[in-house]
């Protein structure tokens, strides 16, 4: 379900113009999170350290109003929840796209994303996800402790979807960090709102 954001009353109606003129309306940054308890507690139940991480990251997307928000024929929509859309890594090197329907409740997210998973695994291709303008692209580059991220775009695709990438966590003497990296339109938000959801993150993270 979506409803539509009234432009023309929206305290941020200038920013919205302003940005959606661009060729480039997304901007980006990476930070490093501390996973030190979520790993640790993902470990003692016996979940994915990667659902894991990927489920809270969505549950502070979905508290966090903007990352709802998403650009239709030139209207703002707000959704009433927004699913993730990764890449799952397979044994030969290559990747495929997935879909998983967003739950609040981690185990129900879980069981659903095992099968999506396991289904992306054991095919060939990229396989698109069917999905809608309610996700978030997400991506899992365990191998690289990155200070920077780009991704690659298409420039005519009318795309207004948050990317978020996670890297290699490290262990600096017992405290567990990893890079993430942020990619949001800046018509639908500014610094601040990713600020929020950084800081909702990192509490869901220390739950």
């Amino acid at each position: 379900m979506k409803q539509l954001l009234d432009i023309n009353t929206w305290a941020r109606k200038d920013h919205y113009h302003f940005f959606s003129q661009f060729e480039e309306p997304f901007f980006g940054v990476c930070v490093n999170v501390d996973c030190t308890r979520a790993y640790y507690v993902s470990k003692a139940r016996g979940y994915s350290f990667f659902l894991y991480y990927l489920h809270k990251a969505m549950v502070a997307m979905n508290l966090t109003e903007p990352f709802r928000y998403r650009i239709i024929d030139k209207q703002v929509w707000v959704y009433d929840h927004i699913d993730p859309s990764p890449t799952i890594n397979r044994p030969d090197g290559t990747f495929g796209f997935a879909y998983f329907p967003y739950h609040a409740d981690f185990e129900t997210f879980a069981a659903t994303a095992r099968v999506e998973t396991e289904k992306v695994q054991s095919s060939s291709g990229l396989i698109p996800a069917v999905s809608g303008e309610n996700v978030v692209h997400c991506s899992s580059m365990p191998w690289i402790n990155f200070t920077g991220l780009s991704h690659a775009r298409s420039f005519t695709f009318p795309d207004s979807c948050p990317k978020i990438s996670f890297g290699k966590m490290t262990d600096n003497d017992g405290k567990m960090t990893m890079p993430v990296s942020l990619h949001v339109h800046h018509a639908l938000m500014d610094g601040y709102h990713v600020g929020l959801f950084l800081e909702e993150f990192q509490r869901q993270l220390d739950v």
